[in-house]
């Protein structure tokens, strides 16, 4: 029986060392490979996490947007139309108590920004807009049929909306929308906002799905 020589153990030990750095490699790739499918994986629900976060803003904003609009009506007398405001500017700067000299703010500043758009401009829709007249049916599908009842000093507006037709249509199931036929702002007096972002969305607002169809406004109860 021959015995090995230093080299031939050399040899074996070098041909070891390079099978453990093969196999070892091979081990990274594949954990690699797998954390990558897994980043992958998650990635669309990160985004749709973060997509839900901007939405609960948003409609928390809209809200507050919604009840300063009906502080600065109530404010001017809830005269029809021209209590209303014309621009987000009024609602920020707040509103006029008598007896006082400084302003009472009505509306935070981040509230009067759209989180959703990318201008962070909200959409201002007057009583008379076609996407008020959407939003209405859609209001009538979430409650079965019901239509919304206005705030009774805001009756007088709520004759201002456009009328509407077989909200329900056939099926009592479908959601009536507006679908893409947003009008543009309004240059007079707004009773509500919309986002500008046309995206469906992850949470509901009474039922509707898609950012542009909200419409914050102090209209119905």
């Amino acid at each position: 029986m021959s015995r090995r020589t230093l080299s031939d153990l050399e040899r074996t030990a070098n041909q070891s060392c390079r099978g453990e750095r093969g196999y070892a490699l091979v081990s990274l790739l594949a954990l690699m490979s797998l954390l990558a499918m897994f980043a992958l994986a998650a990635a669309p629900r990160a985004q749709q996490q973060a997509q839900r976060e901007l939405e609960k803003e948003a409609l928390f904003r809209g809200e507050e947007v919604g009840e300063a609009i009906r502080a600065y009506y109530r404010s001017r007398g809830a005269q029809g139309v021209n209590s209303l405001p014309t621009s987000m500017d009024q609602l920020v700067e707040g509103i006029q108590i008598p007896g006082r000299t400084k302003k009472l703010q009505i509306l935070r500043p981040s509230a009067a920004r759209d989180p959703l758009s990318a201008d962070g401009e909200w959409r201002l829709i007057g009583p008379t807009s076609q996407d008020f007249s959407g939003f209405v049916q859609n209001l009538m599908v979430y409650t079965g049929g019901t239509p919304p009842v206005p705030r009774q000093d805001f009756a007088a507006l709520a004759n201002l909306i456009p009328r509407t037709t077989n909200v329900l249509g056939t099926d009592s199931g479908a959601r009536s929308s507006s679908g893409d036929m947003t009008s543009p702002d309004v240059s007079g007096p707004f009773v509500g906002v919309a986002s500008r972002s046309d995206r469906n969305s992850v949470i509901t607002y009474f039922g509707i799905d898609r950012h542009d169809e909200w419409i914050f406004t102090p209209m119905f109860r």
